[in-house]
């Protein structure tokens, strides 16, 4: 099979493009059909929460075990809900990085395996490039455009100029802010993941500690959470020695604040000095009810157009790989079986367009 094969090769106008998409890159085990980049045929994940939460965290072998376990499974259970048959597919699509290099080579193999099998094009796919595209799966993107994107392992402020083009504008210097709400979470002693925990106790909150702002020099776009971090370890610890304990929901509150505005305000600054037709909401994070409540308002204010997935396409799934995966098939980019799983793939070098 070349890597160069075309999409004449692999298209008809009596074929829809089916691909079958896996997405291995943490610690959720998914497969999925997606039907013209755009309709989700099927998108089936198998979670490992339970598994890791009684050590606090994902354990990269254990999520590397727990991949092989089900990989077949759920690529079996993908076609026959898509009702879509193996000769029927037109290429297989899997994310190749960024992400636990461990849990990307069970998706690879399983994808190579695929392509080799059914003689059909292989497409890599980067991890962000499929939470951004996971917008297209709700409604059209308008072009250019500003994704803020937001999980346990990224927080970037990206321009979309036009399809598949990707500019990174700012991006986090420490902590992601997926990964600061967990460790705010430890110190609460919340259960794992922390995140929607915070979410959960910051709803619920009638009032909230005073905490920094990270806004960093002016006019940057980058984040820094690990001196938000601080600060609510450092207020835990003082009024500890005072013995006055401080209200877990007063503390969560005041931590997501802090964190959503400055998320909330440089993309709002980044789609408004670029000419963006639409902001996207794009990660795990974008699950958050005060992140999603506090953009929505600004956008409002603003008269930005804002798009947000819904909860099941935030979180990692094999149909946003589909989704990216398309903008590749459509121009006959298509990769060989060399293909290597790169735990620190570049969203700018994965750019198609």
């Amino acid at each position: 099979m070349s890597a160069n094969r075309t999409i004449e090769q692999t298209n008809t106008a009596a074929k829809p493009c089916y691909l079958l998409a896996i997405e291995t890159s943490c610690d959720e085990t998914s497969a999925a059909v997606v039907e013209q980049g755009t309709i989700i045929r099927s998108n089936i994940v198998s979670s490992q929460m339970e598994t890791h939460r009684r050590f606090g965290g994902v354990v990269p072998e254990v999520a590397s075990r727990k991949h092989v376990e089900t990989m077949t499974r759920m690529i079996e259970e993908a076609l026959a809900e898509a009702n879509v048959r193996p000769d029927e597919l037109s290429a297989i699509a899997v994310t190749h990085g960024p992400g636990l290099v461990g849990s990307l080579l069970v998706g690879m193999v399983a994808a190579k395996a695929l392509a080799v099998a059914l003689d059909l094009p292989l497409i890599g796919v980067h991890h962000i490039a499929g939470h951004i595209y996971a917008n297209q799966l709700v409604q059209p993107l308008q072009y250019p455009l500003i994704s803020l994107v937001v999980s346990g392992g990224h927080t970037e402020i990206v321009h979309v100029e036009r399809e598949g083009c990707f500019r990174i504008l700012g991006q986090t210097r420490d902590d992601a802010v997926g990964e600061a709400f967990d460790k705010v979470a430890r110190a609460l002693q919340l259960p794992y993941p922390g995140g929607p925990h915070i979410d959960r106790l910051a709803g619920e909150a009638e009032q909230a500690i005073t905490l920094p702002r990270a806004w960093l020099e002016p006019g940057s776009y980058d984040f820094s959470f690990s001196g938000l971090k601080s600060a609510v370890l450092a207020a835990l610890n003082q009024a500890k020695m005072k013995g006055i304990p401080l209200e877990a929901a007063h503390v969560a509150r005041g931590f997501q604040e802090s964190a959503v505005e400055v998320l909330v305000e440089k993309a709002i600054r980044a789609a408004n000095e670029t000419g963006a037709k639409q902001l996207l909401l794009a990660g795990g994070v974008a699950a958050n009810r005060g992140l999603r409540q506090a953009l929505t308002a600004r956008c409002e204010e603003e008269g930005i157009p804002l798009l947000i997935p819904p909860l099941d396409l935030c979180t990692d799934n094999a149909a946003m790989i589909g989704a990216a995966a398309y903008l590749k098939y459509t121009r006959g980019q298509f990769d060989s079986l060399e293909l290597k799983a790169q735990a620190l793939l570049s969203l700018e070098e994965w750019s198609v367009g």
